[in-house]
């Protein structure tokens, strides 16, 4: 049971590190500042409902992905950490990584672009997700779902006190957040991929 949630623990924390609810919580007031508290909360449980259905769908069929086009968990462990590793080092430099931005979009919902993808569901949330899911059994996946389900219940409260909490933290404390993510999500990121080159490794030595 302790390494139940030792691993739930894990889950948590990288997911909470790559979507960062404390600094999206800046690009939502900007994108968002000029509508009334019913449209922002209209537009907060719309893109966090896509983006949990999205990670859900790479939790489950993850594995079925992989047999579909080839891909081994050494793999996607390899760019997936590299992945993570890459945003997490912008972070660290107090910059906003390509891959989980925020840009200007001619698209009026931006409940779907920019704020579901690529900013909350981006491409290291997703390879994150499905690198702890494809890990296991049902019991990962499960796991994932459920560590993804809470981080949304505290971004969809960070977004909707979104003011509030911009005035108490300030710049000075956003900047000292996001480096301590940055930091929490290079670590991560180089783990996943010392373990995917050292499941490469061990395969060719005992082939």
């Amino acid at each position: 049971m302790s390494q139940l949630l030792e691993h739930a623990l894990t889950v948590f924390m990288a997911f909470f590190a790559i979507m960062n609810p404390i600094a999206n919580t800046t690009v939502f007031a900007g994108l968002t500042g000029s509508m009334g508290k019913a449209k922002q909360m209209k537009v907060a449980i719309k893109s966090l409902t896509i983006t949990f259905i999205i990670i859900v769908l790479f939790s489950i069929l993850g594995k079925s992905i992989f047999h579909l086009f080839g891909i081994t968990l050494p793999a996607l462990r390899i760019t997936g950490g590299i992945l993570v590793f890459l945003v997490g080092y912008h972070m660290l430099q107090g910059k906003s990584s390509k891959l989980h931005t925020a840009e200007e979009s001619d698209d009026a919902d931006i409940a779907v672009s920019p704020l579901a993808v690529p900013l909350l569901a981006g491409p290291g949330t997703i390879a994150t997700a499905m690198n702890y899911s494809s890990a296991g059994g049902w019991s990962e996946i499960i796991i994932t779902v459920a560590a993804f389900a809470v981080l949304c219940l505290i971004t969809f409260v960070c977004f909707i006190f979104s003011s509030k909490i911009i005035s108490a933290i300030g710049e000075s404390g956003l900047s000292i957040v996001t480096r301590l993510m940055g930091l929490i999500l290079a670590v991560i990121g180089m783990q996943m991929l010392i373990g995917g080159v050292t499941e490469v490794m061990s395969s060719l030595t005992s082939a």
